[in-house]
């Protein structure tokens, strides 16, 4: 009996050896991991907190760290300085031909009856002389009917003539000396534009813009597509469009550019003039109640947004700017994205363009 007690004091003391163990051995294995699962996000995982309302100077700003910049992709460049070749922004408007069609059938039509009306004018002619040449062989009758299908015949034909005259006159009246002749004559560049296989165009001027002559070649931006293809001069126009009422001019482009009758797209015309300024990317500019702006970096972490005129186009699509200073630095990618975060930050304090537009 006196021996148990121990055996039982040694039994319990390895028992509580093994079970301490066991925890320790949990603790270590789980332990870590359970603080990785219910630790806190770290930093760079959390969300980019909202930028802060901020201004130099009085005027709005766009504060953002270079990581941040970085994540939206922003990307300035500093635009070069020089001469550059100035296009005009024109307003075309692509035209039905039906009336184009209807002329050219009509004046085809009065052309034939012209043909026919000329041929009996001819029978009736050589009927009427040979009736005067009989002398007393030919009957009073026989002559005053020949002469009455000869009068006839001569009328008509003169109807015929006045038809297509009057058709002529209307086509030059109407489309000008270069397509009026081409409806008369049914050319291929009449029959391409019936057929679809090109479209006309009517390009006109802002008011007070001058072109001494219409370049052969200018660029039309097709709203459906986002680009420019080239189209091709035909003549001066007859007419101004009456809502612009500028110089205008018809042009030409292929059926198949993406321009349907009826749409309106924007023309570029070289000029032939050089401007002086700094070119900004179209990539680069912003739309904001109206008015075209681009953004500025002006320091490390800082953007400012600045507005600009576009009323000088350049070949290649872009503008050019005169009123950037010189040693700026232009976002031309992420500026969509600057005007967003500038919108949130004002939030409830000032909308973007609101007093500094």
């Amino acid at each position: 009996m006196p021996t148990v007690a121990p055996q039982r004091s040694a039994t319990l003391r390895w028992t509580l050896t093994v079970a301490i163990a066991v925890v320790l051995a949990a603790v270590s294995w789980f332990g870590p991991r359970l603080a990785e699962t219910y630790a806190p996000a770290r930093l760079e995982d959390s969300p980019r907190p909202p930028p802060q309302p901020a201004s130099v100077d009085g005027e709005a700003v766009v504060k953002m760290s270079e990581a941040a910049a970085r994540q939206i992709g922003i990307e300035t460049v500093a635009p070069t300085q020089g001469q550059h070749l100035q296009e005009l922004r024109a307003y075309g408007t692509v035209l039905d031909v039906a009336r184009i069609t209807d002329l050219a059938n009509s004046y085809a039509n009065a052309s034939a009856q012209l043909q026919t009306a000329q041929a009996k004018y001819e029978v009736s002619k050589s009927a009427y002389q040979r009736a005067k040449s009989l002398g007393q062989y030919a009957t009073a009758v026989q002559v005053e009917a020949a002469q009455g299908a000869y009068r006839t015949d001569q009328a008509a034909l003169a109807a015929a003539e006045s038809q297509v005259r009057t058709l002529a006159a209307t086509a030059q009246q109407e489309w000008g000396p270069v397509l009026g002749k081409a409806i008369v004559e049914r050319s291929p560049a009449v029959v391409s534009l019936i057929e679809r296989e090109q479209l006309l165009l009517q390009v006109t001027l802002s008011p007070g813009a001058l072109l001494e002559k219409a370049p052969e070649t200018a660029l039309v931006e097709v709203p459906s597509r986002g680009l420019r293809v080239e189209v091709h001069f035909i003549s001066d126009a007859t007419r101004t469009d009456p809502r612009i009422q500028g110089m205008s001019f018809f042009y030409r482009a292929s059926g198949d550019s993406g321009l349907l009758p009826g749409m309106s797209a924007d023309v570029f015309l070289p000029s032939g003039r050089a401007v002086e300024g700094m070119v900004v990317d179209e990539s680069a500019v912003v739309r904001w109640q109206g008015r075209a702006w681009v953004y500025l970096r002006i320091g490390p972490e800082t953007y400012k947004r600045h507005a600009i005129r576009t009323d000088l186009p350049v070949s290649d699509g872009d503008y050019v700017v005169q009123d950037i200073p010189r040693d700026a630095q232009v976002v031309v990618r992420g500026a969509q994205a600057l005007l967003s975060e500038e919108a949130k930050s004002q939030l409830g304090v000032q909308a973007p363009g609101g007093d500094n537009d």
